[in-house]
């Protein structure tokens, strides 16, 4: 994970030299490791990435690749499931390291724009970055029923504080929030290879919380 972070920042810059990559994918991969996560881990973040690989494997949808690559790596940087300001929290965390870094301006507010659309994964039609980022942190939804299941139980341990009845209520509302959008993946390729896999088992884990 570091050298693939540590490629991604040589690509991102704008000059040739900079500070060490590394001590930048530490502080990033202690977090994803801190001990309240149980989901949203340094596996989550592998998993986007080798998606976002995914997507662009034959043509590239992104505008900027690299943006979308940092805006993963950033987008639960910060995470606490008792707070409702993580994705604030983690692109601030962007706007502060990512010039320290050597990354352009520009770019870095890109990577913040990005990681604050996962709050709701709804990009406009033409985002083609944020249609890109969604997709990828979304393509969870769209797995086997045996990984859904294994995400869904892992979703259920980060709330373990909560109590069932109110967890239940809550997932509720997000799993019918998903899938009243008209879509849940923009890209060409999550159209077609992940869309009605994830919404399938998106209706089993709401007949299952029904129950």
């Amino acid at each position: 994970m570091t050298g693939r972070w540590n490629r991604l920042l040589l690509a991102a810059r704008d000059a040739p030299h900079g500070p060490d990559p590394e001590p930048y994918a530490r502080d990033l991969l202690r977090r994803w490791a801190e001990p309240q996560r149980r989901y949203h881990t340094t596996d989550h973040l592998a998993a986007v990435l080798d998606r976002l690989d995914e997507l662009g494997h034959d043509t590239v949808h992104a505008s900027d690749p690299c943006a979308v690559q940092l805006a993963a790596w950033f987008h639960d940087a910060v995470y606490r499931p008792d707070r409702s300001e993580n994705e604030e929290r983690s692109a601030a965390l962007a706007e502060r390291a990512l010039p320290e870094a050597g990354v352009p301006d520009s770019r870095t507010v890109e990577v913040a724009r990005l990681v604050r659309l996962t709050v709701t994964h709804d990009p406009a039609p033409g985002d083609t970055n944020g249609e890109t980022l969604c997709d990828a942190d979304l393509a969870v939804l769209a797995g086997t029923p045996e990984e859904y299941a294994r995400y869904a139980a892992r979703v259920r341990e980060e709330y373990d504080f909560v109590p069932e009845d109110v967890f239940r209520a809550g997932r509720g509302n997000v799993l019918r929030q998903l899938l009243a959008l008209p879509r849940l993946y923009r890209t060409p390729h999550g159209a077609e290879h992940w869309e009605s896999r994830a919404r399938h088992n998106l209706h089993a884990e709401l007949t299952l919380l029904l129950d």
